[in-house]
């Protein structure tokens, strides 16, 4: 975007105070900064926030944003006093499971970046005196975490920003956001209105107000969340750093009880509280009223009152855990908001309706920098370095937008904040939100049901249990250790068996499936895709969709249904939200050329008819053609099943002869039954997305999100296969493709297969070469018909096949072996061979077709 920019941001928090700052470092010099409260003390959650910074997550992104955040809060200093203490954390572990929770989290930040240490109950004891010594069981300490100002660095960043020209107007409240049709123009405050190309959003837990202005749902609830002061404890008295401003008057690690859902941080000769151990407090912010002019310490609006009931059970907790608050009670306390999420990520990004407005919202201190970072490349050069997709506003299904879901789910959040969460464990309520028409048949064939986007998706199917006794000795599972075995059965080997050696249906209803429909629609998919969409009529073709710098950011299945009518197959909503954009930037720039992109999966029903014997399933229901000449590989045909109009599309996510039988959700449950029947003397069981999964990694088919991200390119990730070499067309990207061709992949998305055959990963876990972390794992599955566990990892460019690696799974290293791709059937026989090519494998490069 152009340097020229008018930008309005909302908030002088720690998240706008950064942007600001963040922008001027790029240039940008059109800037100003609203806030409705004093520039001093806005109000917000950032005046009362404890400032405690605990780098490490399961989320590498969130990871990434919590380093920038500290790194840069260090280099804010101002009069001898930077803006970060770093004295590092102590996570403690008072049960066995948390102690091996914190063996996985140093999992996680080895595989991050960060350095951490397990440690010994007598190595915690002795890094922090105050521990009861008859709790501990151990710790995890990561030196680089520690305390953030947060309102020192908002000030000193109001101050180095305003030199640089950023206009800054306190107590100034938005009344409104003006827009010119689709494009936001100002923002209207009592003072007049303020001109703007671009509005940001970095109101915390206003932000829902502010959406509404413009018509954004903003998915967050503010919540009540306690901290309490302790009179001063005798064992911290007589210190010299307690003399310094606060944030600076500590010098013990910040520590984690999350056993009992608290942490602590000094305050100098005092100790702060932080507990999560009371019921959730939503607060609707409308009801706050106005910021008051006069914002002090005790005063201000993110302030609620304390109800010393909810903390009585966290104070006995602490005074157990530090004997040392025995002889103190608490002299302060308050009810502080924070925002909260259904799925418990910050909202960054732009909706698809409207141009020019952007959110930053329910931030935390922990990650305010580089979120700001991350918002303002994307605001300058389109994109992020750190990849937002967990982030993006436009991630969250519209059933995930209503406020009762939201409050629900945010409180759920609040609650399990410090919860030991299995990373396939589905939310308990609320359920049964989406269900596809199959639904009633799957709960017949006592289907165990995960949670994905709202979606009920079968894991496996208790109706096949009695087929584990009939496994062939090379396919009996193994056993699994205790946290690998959570939401498993080893009914998922047979239904693999099965689809491998006979036949068994999928439900795929859940993907994601859009109409893109118009003139404009061939113009749009040509510029926004990396293959040529210039196919005939009835052809699927696998594609990336790219950033300007070759990361991918999606990659699509799209069916030419008709001249102007295709079919996209999806990852998520945000593609939805990207095709949607970009189809009225274009018919903006051709009025002629329109396009309308519509979410069809819901008035859609899918299933997945895959193994040796489904054409034998379908010679009893139709005589449709569905030879290898009839209905190659990678093309669909409109047809009749027994009556049911479906459209059959030949591809496999299993590496099975089959199709995908698509139709509209009326006619789902006499599909299922017509083919239930019709399969009975075939062996047709159905199959649930355990056994999927570990069929897709057999084959090497990647996962968008987990396996590649915005952070990589096609090279990289082994699918430049689906870069069109001799496309034409210029497209998103192409320029950045045609040079990182030319280069050698630093990095390589590489597949691992584990060497004693039974140890098995779930995924984020360490990757270890030549005994140093050198990459991490993206997903794993046990290979049932490979007889190992399988794992996706990123790794140096240079560690080729055969080498050993190995994976770090709570704290012991697991030797595994680089292997080639794909796994299972390599040579495409299973699929035919008079077919089109593959959609993932060995297909031949874009740089060796250049």
């Amino acid at each position: 975007m152009s340097l020229s920019q008018r930008v309005v941001i909302i908030g002088a928090g720690i998240v706008g105070t950064n942007l600001a700052d963040e922008l001027v470092s790029r240039g940008w010099k059109d800037i100003t900064v609203v806030e409705q409260g004093p520039l001093h003390m806005p109000g917000g959650s950032t005046s009362h926030a404890p400032g405690l910074v605990f780098q490490t997550s399961p989320s590498k992104t969130m990871t990434y944003f919590a380093r920038y955040t500290a790194e840069k809060l260090l280099s804010i200093e101002k009069d001898g006093h930077k803006c970060f203490n770093q004295v590092g954390s102590l996570e403690i572990a008072t049960t066995p499971a948390r102690l091996e929770e914190l063996k996985r989290k140093h999992g996680y930040a080895s595989s991050w970046g960060i350095g951490a240490r397990l440690l010994s109950a007598e190595e915690c004891f002795k890094m922090y005196p105050h521990l009861n010594t008859d709790m501990v069981l151990g710790g995890l300490h990561v030196p680089t975490d520690g305390l953030a100002l947060a309102a020192r660095a908002t000030q000193l960043l109001i101050e180095r920003t305003s030199k640089a020209g950023v206009r800054y107007l306190g107590h100034t409240p938005v009344t409104g956001i003006e827009r010119d049709g689709r494009r936001v123009t100002g923002v209207t405050t009592p003072k007049g209105t303020i001109p703007a190309d671009i509005v940001v959003s970095c109101a915390g837990f206003w932000g829902v107000e502010l959406g509404a202005m413009v018509g954004v749902e903003i998915p967050l609830l503010p919540l009540g969340h306690q901290y309490a002061k302790t009179t001063a404890v005798p064992a911290l008295e007589g210190r010299d750093v307690n003399s310094l401003p606060n944030g600076m008057n500590a010098a013990l690690p910040i520590l984690r009880h999350q056993d009992k859902r608290l942490y602590y941080r000094e305050h100098g000769g005092q100790y702060g509280i932080g507990s999560y151990a009371h019921r959730p407090m939503p607060v609707v912010a409308s009801s706050l009223g106005l910021t008051p002019k006069d914002v002090d310490e005790q005063n201000m609006p993110s302030r609620l009152d304390f109800t010393t009931e909810d903390f009585d059970p966290a104070w006995k907790d602490s005074q157990e855990l530090l004997p040392a608050l025995r002889d103190t009670e608490i002299a302060d306390g308050f009810n502080g908001i924070f925002s909260f999420t259904p799925d418990g990520g910050p909202i960054l990004g732009q909706p698809s309706h409207l141009d020019g407005f952007y959110v930053a919202e329910a931030v935390w201190v922990t990650h305010s920098a580089g979120v700001a970072r991350a918002l303002a490349q994307i605001l300058t050069t389109g994109r992020s370095d750190i990849d937002v997709s967990e982030c993006e506003l436009s991630r969250f299904e519209e059933i995930q937008l209503n406020r009762d879901y939201v409050s629900e789910t945010a409180q759920q959040n609040f609650v399990e904040i410090y919860d030991i969460v299995h990373p396939l464990q589905p939310r308990t309520s609320p359920r049964n939100l989406r269900v596809s028409p199959f639904y009633p048949r799957q709960l017949e064939l006592g289907a165990f049901f995960l949670e994905v986007g709202g979606w009920e998706r079968p894991w496996w199917y208790e109706a096949n249990k009695d087929l584990v006794k009939s496994l062939p000795p090379s396919w009996q599972p193994v056993e699994r250790d205790a946290w690998s075995a959570q939401f498993h059965s080893p009914i998922s080997a047979a239904e693999a068996w099965k689809t491998r050696n006979a036949v068994a249906m999928f439900d795929m209803t859940a993907f994601h499936r859009f109409e893109v429909r118009g003139p404009g629609a061939i113009g749009l998919l040509q510029r926004l895709t990396t293959s040529d969409m210039t196919t005939k009529i009835g052809t699927v073709t696998y594609t990336l969709l790219l950033n300007d710098h070759g990361g991918i950011r999606g990659d699509i299945f799209v069916l030419r249904l008709d001249d102007d009518v295709f079919q996209i197959g999806a990852n998520t909503a945000t593609d939805l939200a990207y095709l949607t954009r970009e189809a009225r930037v274009q018919e903006q720039g051709a009025p002629g050329k329109w396009t309308q992109v519509r979410d069809i999966t819901g008035s859609t029903c899918c299933i997945g008819l895959w193994g040796p014997r489904s054409r034998d399933v379908i010679a009893g229901i139709s005589t449709v053609d569905v030879s290898n000449k009839g209905l190659p590989y990678f093309t669909l045909k409109k047809t009749i099943l027994a009556g049911i109009p479906v459209t059959m599309i030949r591809k496999s996510y299993v590496g099975e002869l089959g199709w995908e039988i698509q139709t509209s959700a009326e006619y789902g449950q006499r599909l299922w039954d017509t083919i239930w029947q019709a399969g009975k003397l075939h062996g047709l069981i159905a199959g649930g997305r355990s056994a999927f999964n570990s069929m897709r990694l057999e084959k090497g088919y990647r996962t968008y999100g987990a396996d590649m991200t915005t952070e990589h390119n096609p090279f990289e990730a082994g699918v430049s296969f689906a870069v069109d070499a001799n496309k034409k067309d210029d497209f998103v990207g192409k320029a950045a493709i045609q040079r990182l061709s030319n280069q050698v992949p630093s990095r390589r998305l590489r597949a691992l297969t584990v060497d004693d055959g039974r140890s098995m990963i779930l995924g984020k876990e360490p990757v270890f070469y030549n005994g140093k972390a050198a990459g991490y794992v993206t997903t794993a599955a046990f290979g049932y018909t490979i007889r190992k566990p399988i794992a996706y990892a990123w790794l140096p460019g240079g560690v080729g096949e055969g080498e050993t690696v190995e994976i770090e799974y709570f704290g012991k290293r697991i030797k595994a072996t680089v292997e080639a791709e794909s796994l299972y059937d390599p040579e495409m026989n299973r699929l035919s061979q008079d077919s089109l090519p593959s959609p993932i494998g060995s297909q031949g490069s874009f740089r060796s077709r250049l």
